[in-house]
Formats: structure tokens, C-alpha cells, sequence
């Protein structure tokens, strides 16, 4: 429906007539587009998706002008009705993230440059590199829960000084999210996060209902980072065929830029304080088993 109303007759080559009641196409316009019946179409957009064709979902797309992500996400919504898992992920789903595997924690630890973490399809922040923890500092905080980017985004009020453009960041976080929710609408912790946002953001609860989606892939972003300050940096979007559902991004700077050399200062900065930090370990009395009382 919001993918209908947002069409303009003009837009599908439809001579509009006077007196129109609907911002967009009608469910009739649509049917005809798509060469299906109003019955049938008015089905499909209550839900009744299973047992759609793909060569009617690709008319149904074609007529509603979906650009490439709108219309996966239609095919994934009509998989999941169908009872078929979408990209190798099963229906069962471990509440609890799982501790990345040794290997993986080895490849971030080799970027020593960039940026470099691993997100899962709920947004939570798996594991990350050295920088990447003193750059997402804001959003891992002290308090021992595995981060989520979604709650900090929306439910943390230092979100909006570490993502200067936060109005951007939010329709992009909630549009993964749809994506993502699409993808697997049985994975239960996903519905719970969810739920959890709906309830306590206004922001979150009307970007949810509108249906957007979108998918990272790459792009640049602008962040205010409390130690080193505004940084503009390129993001890439690998997936982890290992690990399905699950992505590592890497941000780097341009080189010569300001922001490349402010991100050099942050890595400096985070090797110091590494040093520090081995340092008071090191200098910490032992409270050994072999200690003397």
C-alpha cells in the first residue's frame, strides 16, 4: 500500500481522470499493470502472499516501480510465507549472540588502519578491531551487554552527537532492519528488538510503519567522535558466507584528508591507552595463592 500511494498516474503512463480520491494508484491501476486480477491483487496486499508466483511478484514489482532492494524484499516476504528459509538461515534462532570465531577476531585484528567490526542482522556489534572499539566507544560503553547499534541510535541520547546527521542514520538503521526482518520474519529476537524500540521511540515506531527498506553495501558517513572530532569516512559491506546474516564493515578515510588524519590520531591515541592499561596490569600487586598474608 505505501509502495502504491506513492505513484502518480503520470508516473505509470495512466491518464488520470478528475475527481481522484487517492494520493496514488488505485488497486484496479495496479491489477491491470500487473496483468492480475483486483481480487487477486487486493489479496496480495492484505498478506495472502503464499503460493505467489515469481513471475507475478516480478509484474506486481514492475507495476509498483520497486527498485532492487523493494523488490527482494517482496521475494523474501513471499518466501517466508511459503515456509522456505532465505539465505541458508534456519527458523531456529539463539536468543544470546555467539562469541565470534578465533579466525574471524584474527582477520579484524589484521586491519589496523580502518575501522573494521562485524554486525549481525540485528544490529548488535559481534566483534571489532582495535580501532573500531575506540570508535564505537560511545556505543559500547562500560555496561557489559552486547552493543546494539539500534538501541544506541535510538534509545541512547549520545547517539545524536555521534551521528551529526542522526535523522539520516535513523531511516537508514530502521530500512536495514525491514530488510533484515523481511529476510526471517521467525526470528524471534529480531521481533523482540523490535517491539522494544516500537515501545520506547515515537521516531522508531513511525519509521517501522513505513515500510521502507534499503541495503548498506557502501556509501560515506559522517560521525563526531568525543576524543578526535568530525570524521567523514567510506564504509564497505562484506558478507560473511560463514557466518549468514552477519557482516563486516570497514571505514577508512580518504587519503590526505582531515579526517584520515584524525583517524590516525584516534589509532594513536588507542595504542597509548592500550599501553597504559598493560602497564597498570603489570604493576597491580598479586593476589595469588601463594601470596603471604
Amino acid at each position: 500500500m505505501t509502495r502504491r500511494a506513492r505513484i502518480t498516474p503520470e508516473t505509470a503512463g495512466i491518464t488520470a481522470g478528475a475527481n481522484r480520491r487517492v494520493a496514488g494508484l488505485r488497486r484496479s491501476e495496479v491489477a491491470a499493470l500487473a496483468d492480475v486480477s483486483v481480487e487477486y491483487y487486493a489479496k496480495l496486499e492484505r498478506g495472502a502472499i503464499a503460493g505467489a508466483s515469481a513471475s507475478v511478484l516480478d509484474a506486481i514489482a514492475r507495476a509498483l516501480q520497486l527498485d532492487d532492494t523493494e523488490h527482494a524484499h517482496l521475494l523474501d516476504l513471499a518466501r517466508a510465507a511459503d515456509g522456505i528459509p532465505t539465505s541458508g538461515r534456519s527458523r531456529r534462532r539463539a536468543t544470546k549472540p555467539a562469541p565470534p570465531r578465533p579466525s574471524l577476531q584474527w582477520a579484524l585484528a589484521s586491519i589496523t588502519d580502518a575501522v573494521a567490526f562485524v554486525r549481525d542482522q540485528r544490529q548488535n556489534l559481534l566483534a571489532t578491531n582495535d580501532l573500531g572499539r575506540a570508535f564505537y566507544s560511545p556505543v559500547i560503553g562500560d555496561s557489559g551487554r552486547t552493543p546494539n547499534l539500534a538501541r544506541f541510535q535510538f534509545l541512547d541520547p549520545a547517539a545524536r552527537d555521534f551521528y551529526p546527521d542522526w535523522d539520516r542514520f535513523a531511516e537508514m538503521c530502521v530500512a536495514v532492519m525491514r530488510a533484515e526482518a523481511g529476510r526471517d520474519p521467525h526470528d524471534k529476537a529480531m521481533q523482540d528488538l523490535v517491539g522494544e524500540l516500537s515501545t520506547c521511540s515515537e521516531t522508531f515506531r513511525t519509521l517501522w510503519a513505513a515500510h521502507n527498506v534499503r541495503t548498506h553495501g557502501a556509501g560515506t558517513k559522517r560521525f563526531r567522535h568525543p576524543i578526535v572530532g568530525e570524521l567523514v569516512l567510506a564504509y564497505e559491506e562484506l558478507a560473511l558466507t560463514a557466518e549468514p546474516g552477519h557482516v563486516m564493515l570497514i571505514y577508512t578515510a580518504e587519503p590526505g584528508s582531515r579526517s584520515a588524519e584524525r583517524l590516525r590520531l584516534l589509532a594513536s591515541w588507542t595504542a597509548e591507552h592500550r599501553v597504559r592499561e598493560s602497564d597498570t596490569a603489570a604493576t597491580r600487586p598479586s593476589s595469588g595463592a601463594g601470596d603471604e598474608g
